[in-house]
């Protein structure tokens, strides 16, 4: 077993960076919200189109990369990701000089196809290296971590290019170098990948691809679709992201949005270190969680968070805008006056931090062989990401703080799944 575990050291980091990757640039195209606002002159549903599209992406590419991933392995579906995630933000980068809203829209949803086939890497794949159950819950904790780190690093990037760039001046072409950087980070993991060797656990054995190719192959009976907490949870998933991206991005464009609009006209420095440090919590979550994940049951964590959570998104809507906390702490640009509804938007990191983890867990306990079909289904479901469209529009009709219902609404859910909705009740369907 030791040496087993040294083995999986390599393939575990190239995951974990392969996790980084995936927030960096969901969150950057998130960030970008005000800046597309301002240039293209649109709505706040519009300004949020390019997260939207992102995640509507894996609707279109979780069954394929489910499938690419069982016929080709971990390997080749890691790399092809990352090619398309390089072509991606090179269309968003083109947007800016082009000053173009549809090839911003473009890139944001090719790069939403990269998201996606990443995901359906590393998520299998972390939870088979630790092993299923608690430890395979474990480490996608901590790969989950260095996801919140990507996620981290994107915001507060751009709001230090911004720098003293007043909001309503900037375009997109003053987000260049963060696109960049972007792309040089998917160059850098193209070669890792390519050199590194990485186990297959779930690709398709000879006999299995010759009875396909013949066309001989046995239709299974069942299908994760067959497993009732499966399909709970992969519904859970889909408010999960929703509630994640929105609780963030229109809390940064209620901040940057002037008073007359119904925000709070903070610096986009500010702003931007405050939706970082949402990101930085969901990271030392992910590693509290993380370290305890092999002693808690996935149940018990997520329904915890899911309340708190809960409790959290009320002080958003309720908490008097003249409830306000002084900042002073320059090294993170965080300096200013900050409502304290605000506040509780950055703790919600720490729920959302564990959710994804555990909600994944969960549902995917007891599946056996259909891991890697289930995994892709997942990823059609993360197309709940784009309940931050209804969130945007929401605000545009009922304001900012009037939005964070969809996000209660999407926390109710997840606490009915954690409590009574993840039990497996078809323990009875063959899995292996």
């Amino acid at each position: 077993m030791e040496k087993q575990n040294k083995n999986y050291v390599l393939p575990i980091v190239v995951m974990f960076l392969l996790y980084f990757m995936i927030a960096f640039v969901t969150n950057f195209a998130g960030s970008m919200g005000s800046i597309v606002k301002n240039q293209f002159g649109v709505s706040n549903a519009l300004a949020l189109l390019g997260l939207a599209v992102n995640f509507i992406a894996y609707a279109f590419m979780g069954i394929p990369a489910g499938m690419i991933l069982k016929r080709k392995g971990y390997k080749f579906t890691s790399l092809a990701a990352v090619l398309v995630g390089l072509v991606g933000v090179a269309i968003q980068w083109i947007s800016g000089p082009a000053a173009s809203f549809a090839v911003y829209i473009l890139g944001a949803f090719v790069a939403g196809f990269s998201m996606c086939m990443l995901n359906v890497v590393v998520n299998p794949m972390l939870n088979t290296l630790g092993g299923g159950g608690n430890r395979g819950n474990q480490l996608n904790l901590f790969g989950g971590a260095f996801n919140s780190i990507g996620g981290t690093l994107a915001p507060i990037l751009l709001g230090y290019l911004l720098g003293g760039i007043a909001i309503e001046k900037a375009t997109v072409p003053d987000a260049a170098p963060a696109m960049i950087a972007a792309m040089a980070i998917f160059a850098v993991a193209f070669l890792v990948i390519f050199f590194t060797n990485i186990p297959e656990p779930h690709m398709e054995t000879a006999e299995e691809k010759a009875a396909r190719l013949a066309g001989n192959q046995t239709k299974d009976a069942h299908s994760p679709l067959s497993f009732r907490h499966f399909i709970l949870g992969a519904i859970a998933i889909f408010f999960y992201v929703g509630a994640e991206v929105g609780i963030p991005f229109v809390g940064k464009l209620y901040m940057e949005a002037p008073v007359e609009n119904g925000g709070v006209a903070l610096a986009p420095t500010l702003a931007g270190a405050l939706v970082g440090a949402y990101w930085f919590l969901m990271m030392c979550g992910r590693f509290i969680g993380g370290a305890i994940g092999g002693k808690v049951s996935s149940k018990l964590m997520l329904s915890t968070v899911a309340f708190v959570a809960l409790c959290l998104i009320s002080g958003i809507m309720f908490i008097p805008e003249s409830s306000t906390i002084n900042l002073n702490w320059e090294a993170i640009s965080m300096v200013g006056a900050v409502p304290v509804k605000m506040i509780c938007m950055v703790l919600c990191g720490l729920c959302t931090s564990v959710m994804w983890g555990c909600i994944f867990n969960l549902s995917t306990e007891g599946l056996g062989k259909y891991v890697p079909m289930a995994s892709g289904l997942f990823m059609v479901m993360v197309c709940g990401g784009a309940l931050s469209f209804v969130q945007g529009a929401l605000a545009d009709s009922i304001g900012y703080l009037g939005s964070y219902i969809l996000v209660m609404i999407s926390f109710l859910y997840i606490l009915f799944f954690a409590l009574i909705g993840s039990k497996n009740v078809n323990k009875d369907i063959p899995v292996e």
